[in-house]
């Protein structure tokens, strides 16, 4: 087996941590470095590689193209997704797809950014979800944690919306478990399955710094709880003829009750998963680790998007990309230290003691598919219609230009082509 990689942009230049620049990668590298990719390669999942349970033809010829002879990936490649289930899981799912080994690092879920909050993985956090809702927690540092189930228990007359509840504790002996901890902290990894019960059940918590024991004497004196919530996508696709509901309309509704009932806006200590900057940064992050892991000993210098939504996959790369910018202009001008997290919101910020590789991505191309939530027969594939409605999350401003792609391709399998041509990269067996 043998790689071949020529470089046709010698004078593509970078800035590091240690504050040198580098030129052409000829000058500092070994010939056996300059035939390395330099590159990584982010694919989302349903509607790209997959759709449902299925693999994609295109997507299996993709794959193919990047492995050589005994099956091994030749190219840093990270799955990013919405979706919220155990990154085992999946990538056990990916391996039997492609044939490839895919290990559990390589697959980030909607929640798997959090790993950066340290800060909150030893409090008590109450996990909102479905199945194996305390089990992703636990993978991603959470060691502490409890269920809507587990606080309905402890406080029985909470529950009034379910009327079977209602006329269950009207007649039995309970009272409120004192003994139970404090919520001290919210992670919203997906909708539950009783919307009604979780609504009441959280906005107790929240009126109440998490011991809902008694009522508070002035919701202006109330220090909300800190809530993360992971994916804000409003609606998805699945087998039904229109767009589901999806996590993000649980936070619209969540969103709702609490102004209607404090008058103040609800605060989000962290938003992660596509489109937030934590996310793509986090992929970098992961790339970078996948990269040494194979033996390649080049920086990261350009990450490729493939995606199948424009208002979530790349939308998400477009503020990324603006997000590099700007932090490379920033370090070019001596603020290393305070550049991170300049030009975010402080829902969408980053951890500044995240523990992540150093930053050598200069620059993120998205490749938009039509094999998914885009239908190229029914939109253009260059504009976005200023008029539509907008889905994003109220802390993600409304931006229509951010949701065109670099490029559009029919499948992932013209993707890879593209990018594997576009980068002189070659693997030959």
């Amino acid at each position: 087996m043998r790689i071949v990689r020529f470089r046709a942009d010698s004078e593509e230049m970078y800035y590091s941590d240690t504050g040198s620049d580098y030129g052409d990668s000829s000058d500092d590298e070994t010939i056996e470095q300059a035939q390395e990719p330099d590159f990584g390669i982010l694919f989302d999942v349903d509607g790209v590689l997959a759709r449902g349970l299925n693999p994609l033809d295109p997507a299996i010829r993709a794959i193919n193209k990047l492995k050589d002879s005994e099956g091994n990936m030749k190219v840093p490649v990270a799955f990013v997704t919405n979706s919220c289930s155990r990154s085992r899981d999946k990538a056990a799912m990916l391996q039997r797809w492609f044939d490839t080994p895919v290990s559990p690092e390589a697959c980030i879920h909607a929640p798997t950014p959090a790993k950066l909050l340290t800060s909150f993985h030893n409090k008590h956090v109450l996990v909102i979800g479905q199945e194996h809702r305390k089990e992703i927690a636990e993978e991603i540092g959470f060691v502490n944690t409890c269920t809507v189930e587990d606080v309905r228990r402890a406080y029985p007359f909470l529950d009034m919306v379910d009327h079977e509840n209602r006329r269950r504790v009207s007649v039995g002996n309970f009272s409120d478990n004192l003994n139970f901890k404090p919520v001290e902290a919210i992670l919203l990894i997906g909708e539950p399955k009783r919307w009604e019960s979780s609504l009441q059940l959280l906005i107790d918590l929240l009126m109440t710094e998490g011991k809902p024991t008694k009522a508070p004497e002035s919701l202006s004196q109330v220090k909300q709880l800190p809530i993360i919530a992971c994916n804000m996508d409003l609606v998805f696709m699945a087998e039904a003829c229109m767009p589901r509901f999806g996590h993000g309309a649980f936070l619209v509704c969540l969103e709702a009750l609490y102004k209607k009932i404090t008058g103040k806006a609800l605060e989000y200590e962290a938003l992660i998963g596509k489109p937030c900057e934590i996310t793509y940064r986090f992929a970098e992050h992961t790339v970078a680790e996948l990269a040494k892991k194979m033996g390649i000993k080049r920086h990261i210098k350009k990450l490729y998007f493939v995606g199948d939504n424009p208002n979530v996959d790349i939308v998400g790369c477009n503020l990324y990309e603006r997000f590099l910018k700007d932090s490379w202009i920033n370090r070019r001008n001596g603020n290393r230290n305070n550049s991170i997290n300049r030009t975010l919101p402080r829902s969408r910020s980053i951890p500044c003691d995240a523990a992540l590789y150093e930053q050598t991505v200069t620059s993120m191309e998205s490749l938009l598919v039509g094999t998914g939530v885009y239908n190229p027969e029914k939109e253009s594939e260059t504009t976005i219609p200023e008029d539509k409605v907008y889905h994003g999350h109220r802390d993600i401003a409304h931006e229509p230009e951010l949701a065109t792609p670099t490029r559009y391709v029919g499948d992932v399998d013209q993707g890879i082509s593209y990018i594997l041509e576009k980068e002189h990269f070659t693997i030959t067996t």
